[in-house]
């Protein structure tokens, strides 16, 4: 009995998926729940699993798009398991193998022999030149010299090799480079993920599509580092979790959206959608590309809370284990590039969200404190937000609050009660 494997629906809005990659072969045996299969999607890498045990035929090639529903191989779920080869049979074969070998050998030295004599007499005949070997007509010439192209870069298909005008109609021009080096200069090409070309149409489509801009402002980190100095170690002790820099700034974040709530919005036709919950979506470089998975309503969960759930999806994201579901409904987006080292950046808007928050590394930088020169640690942040609806007085004074909450943590975002905040 051939059972069909059809493409299950990994979420609501998807309607097909590419085939990355097949990790079986036509014609092997494969075990129920064995992965034989990912499948991108225009918003997640996920696995199919076999829906029994037996022999796959492949309906499907890598790139391939299917829709959801189609079916991608069969599974001839009557086929026994193949025994795999035994000590014995391999000695007998290799027994085979040596009796053969010299007579093997004798074959081969005659067919080398014969196949060096006509090589020999096909290279001799290759290399017989004229004049016309290499040679554009007038017309390939004028051609060749409108385009840039050097003859010797062409190779002639007319008689004893000269350049042919349609040679020169099919030569392509590659730029001038100036002199090449000595190195390798060779390329490859790849076809692009699913994936990574929605990524890219989002992208651009929110250069396009939106009135992005860009401000920015500098965070002294050194109240953070105090109480992470002085907590860190309680911290993840009790919870499990350590006590990162991610949960003050989710808090920060969901504070300031309170304040300001037209950047916790986005557009839809000609209404503006104002949300009263705060679904923070945190970036995360997984092996597939860029994720961003949701923290589901931040509002309502405390630096433990925050911490647990980057560290769930972080980890998920990375795993290749992310859900769609998991990954779709923020209203606003936090993307830490500091991790990488970046210094500063004008991080892109994720549609349909209105805003993100840019994280970058920490310096320490002399800066005046009152009236005295001294190092802290400064990080600067960068908020991307939508023109269309959020002002720039909205944007500064909410990138404003994001930096007094971050200076002054233990007042604005643990309500001068460290060890209640953070549940030791």
């Amino acid at each position: 009995m051939a059972l069909e494997m059809k493409v299950p629906s990994p979420g609501e809005s998807i309607s097909e998926v590419e085939i990355a990659e097949w990790l079986v072969q036509d014609g092997d045996y494969v075990e129920k729940d064995q992965t034989v299969a990912e499948v991108d999607s225009d918003k997640a890498t996920l696995e199919l699993p076999a829906e029994a045990s037996g022999i796959i035929t492949l309906k499907a090639e890598e790139g391939d798009v299917v829709e959801v529903g189609e079916v991608v191989c069969l599974i001839d779920t009557e086929a026994e398991k193949p025994a795999g080869d035994t000590d014995s049979d391999k000695d007998s074969e290799k027994e085979k193998d040596n009796a053969s070998s010299s007579d093997e050998s004798k074959d081969k030295t005659e067919e080398q022999a014969s196949s060096d004599k006509e090589s020999e007499q096909k290279s001799a005949s290759d290399e017989k030149k004229t004049y016309a070997s290499g040679t554009p007509s007038p017309a390939a010439k004028k051609i060749l010299d409108e385009k840039g192209v050097d003859a010797g870069d062409v190779k002639g298909t007319g008689r004893d090799g000269r350049i042919t005008k349609d040679d020169a109609v099919k030569a392509e021009a590659k730029p001038s480079m100036g002199t090449p080096g000595s190195g390798s200069r060779g390329e490859s090409r790849k076809k692009l993920s699913m994936l990574r070309r929605k990524v890219a149409e989002r992208l651009v489509s929110a250069k396009n599509e939106t009135a992005m801009l860009t401000t920015f402002n500098e965070v002294d980190m050194q109240p953070i580092f105090d109480l992470r100095k002085q907590y860190k170690d309680n911290f993840k002790e009790k919870h499990g979790v350590s006590l990162g820099f991610m949960s003050f700034f989710t808090l920060a974040v969901v504070r300031a959206l309170d304040e300001y709530p037209s950047v916790n919005s986005m557009i839809d036709g000609k209404e503006m959608i104002t949300y009263d919950y705060k679904d923070i979506s945190i970036a995360v470089s997984g092996p597939k590309g860029l994720m961003v998975p949701v923290i589901r309503n931040a509002e309502n969960l405390s630096f433990r809370g925050v911490e647990q759930e980057v560290k769930r999806l972080a980890t998920r994201a990375r795993d290749g284990k992310i859900t769609v579901d998991e990954m779709t409904g923020g209203t606003f987006t936090i993307s830490n590039g500091g991790v990488f080292g970046s210094m500063l950046s004008t991080p892109i808007i994720n549609p349909p969200q209105s805003g993100i928050l840019g994280m970058h590394n920490i310096v320490e930088r002399p800066v005046a404190v009152d009236g005295e020169v001294k190092i802290r640690p400064i990080m600067y942040v960068a908020l991307s937000y939508d023109h269309r609806i959020i002002d720039g007085k909205e944007s500064v004074g909410f990138l404003v609050e994001v930096k007094k909450a971050l200076e002054n943590p233990e007042e604005l975002l643990m309500d001068n009660n460290v060890k209640k905040a953070l549940e030791l």
